[in-house]
């Protein structure tokens, strides 16, 4: 291990001990934001997966009932009448502090489902269809907020592990080879001074 380049003295070792220590605090800091975001990604991440089944259910249904609906009133009609559904309204993306990582909140108007399409020759299918797929609509939001959270979550894990990595690997080592060297030195020029003086006592 290369010694950090210090003139041997009192004062740098004592400089040396303080950066050592601000080394080793500043990794236990690391390692307990890299757990704790590392435990709150795993939790995003099985929220994720749940939101993800629920999705592929409500597609399956949501396709099902569509596919009825064609039959039974025609596509062309069910063309018509989706063109009519009250479009996206608009929707805030809002962020909360997770250890000093911004993950987004979406914040967006109520998307209770408003039929502005008349019941005239349409039927239970089609309503299910709408219901679905406005349903699959809001999970997906919430999807999109898991994983951009997930994704934020993850890179600031990495530059965390790089940091605590720096840390253990390479600060911490090279301050504590650094302190042995200036120790050994400082050692032996007690030893030399203390021989110098005997032998002039000695005269």
């Amino acid at each position: 291990m290369a010694v950090y380049k210090m003139t041997p003295t009192k004062a740098n070792l004592i400089k040396a001990k303080g950066s050592l220590g601000f080394a080793k605090k500043g990794y236990e800091l690391l390692d307990r934001k890299r757990t704790v975001l590392i435990r709150e990604m795993m939790s995003l991440i099985d929220r994720a997966n749940v939101l993800q089944e629920r999705i592929d259910t409500e597609f399956k249904q949501a396709y099902e009932a569509l596919k009825l609906a064609n039959i039974t009133i025609g596509s062309e009609y069910v063309n018509e009448l989706a063109s009519s559904i009250e479009k996206e309204k608009d929707f805030n993306i809002l962020f909360k502090s997770v250890m000093g990582v911004e993950v987004p909140i979406i914040k967006r108007e109520d998307t209770t489902l408003t039929t502005e399409y008349g019941f005239f020759r349409t039927n239970p299918a089609f309503d299910k269809a709408v219901l679905n797929f406005t349903d699959i609509k809001n999970l997906i939001y919430e999807l999109a907020e898991l994983e951009n959270s997930v994704y934020k979550l993850a890179m600031e894990i990495k530059k965390t592990q790089k940091r605590a990595n720096a840390l253990d690997k390479i600060q911490i080592p090279k301050y504590t080879s650094t302190i042995k060297y200036i120790e050994e030195v400082l050692e032996e020029k007690e030893r030399e001074d203390f021989f110098r003086l005997k032998r002039v006592k000695g005269k």
